[in-house]
């Protein structure tokens, strides 16, 4: 064999196992993304939950919050439903409080639910004079949508749950954004809208600073894979079902605009979304903030490791901000 011609069989090699590793990243990619975004939860992750779960302080503490879902969903009287400007269905749950001082619009976090994220929080809320929209996010349970976008559209719908909380209450009330993982992402993106004035506050627990931020994390960190290029696969393939790539907007450009007072909170031992983005998120907000920060305390478990740190933080920035009134430089929605 000739050496043009071994040079020629290699070349071939060559492009062939390029094309297959594209091949195979493209898919990995596809499936990384199906994955995060797709209403139907697929076997990998049920898989990751049940392993999760099997360990004995885990256990315990999803019992507790199975126990205070339950609780809420007993409580709540009344489902509510409104259309996005994008014509999805979205599903509220409405748990007015007598002689109410604050309304709360909550958003709940990636593949959970309103009452599992917010069951263990919501007396607290209620006892403290807070009537409390309870949001079901787009893509996920009786809310419709094939997709979730990580914040992407879900700030337009909190944006939307507020107006509705005005059109209930007369906006006679203060009102504050509250949300947990990809829910605090939401109310922080929603934070550069054009908000009502009576929009006073936001409570973003163990947000991150965007969608393309905590894939790559995942990716990387969780699942030991490398994002390069597979990372603009994702963001285009992104672009093409939900009209907006991951890397077009972020928490960080939304705190940029924002004027709306913030209260950041994270739990120190969050291995899901690492504490790092919360002080990132802080460090760009140009609104009056506030930061806690709870030792031990994995993603989302913050109030159930530190209650009375939790309460009490809560608390002063709510008598802080009530009565605030903020410049409005948001941009439009």
């Amino acid at each position: 064999m000739t050496n043009k011609k071994k040079a020629l069989i290699g070349a071939g090699v060559a492009v062939a196992g390029i094309t297959a590793a594209t091949v195979i990243s493209g898919y990995v990619s596809d499936v990384l993304l199906r994955t995060a975004i797709d209403r139907n939860e697929p076997k990998m992750i049920s898989k990751m939950k049940k392993k999760i779960s099997g360990a004995p302080a885990v256990k315990e503490t999803a019992a507790l919050l199975e126990e205070k879902a339950r609780e809420l969903e007993a409580a709540v009287p009344d489902t509510v439903e409104l259309i996005s400007r994008d014509g999805e269905t979205l599903i509220g749950h409405w748990y007015p409080c007598e002689d109410a001082e604050r309304v709360i619009v909550a958003m709940h976090g990636w593949r959970s639910g309103w009452s599992k994220d917010f069951g263990v929080i919501a007396q607290f809320w209620h006892e403290n004079g807070c009537s409390v929209l309870f949001a079901e996010q787009r893509g996920q349970n009786n809310s419709s949508g094939e997709y979730m976008t990580f914040g992407l559209m879900e700030r337009y719908d909190c944006a939307d749950w507020v107006h509705w909380v005005n059109d209930k209450t007369g906006a006679d009330l203060p009102i504050y954004l509250c949300g947990v993982s990809m829910g605090a992402s939401t109310v922080l993106m929603a934070s550069e809208l054009n908000l009502p004035e009576n929009v006073r506050g936001i409570i973003a627990d163990c947000g991150f600073t965007s969608p393309h931020a905590i894939w790559r994390h995942v990716v990387k960190n969780n699942l030991h894979l490398s994002y390069g290029i597979r990372g603009s696969v994702v963001n285009n393939v992104c672009k093409k079902r939900i009209g907006s790539g991951s890397k077009e907007f972020s928490t960080l450009q939304a705190l940029e605009n924002n004027q709306t007072p913030v209260l950041f909170i994270h739990g120190a031992a969050d291995r899901f979304v690492p504490v790092e983005m919360t002080y990132e998120n802080y460090l760009a907000c140009k609104a009056p903030k506030r930061l806690l920060i709870v030792p031990g305390a994995r993603h989302g478990l913050s109030y159930c490791v530190d209650k009375e740190a939790y309460e009490r933080t809560t608390k002063e920035f709510w008598r802080e901000f009530d009565a605030y009134e903020a410049p409005k430089t948001q941009v439009s929605e």
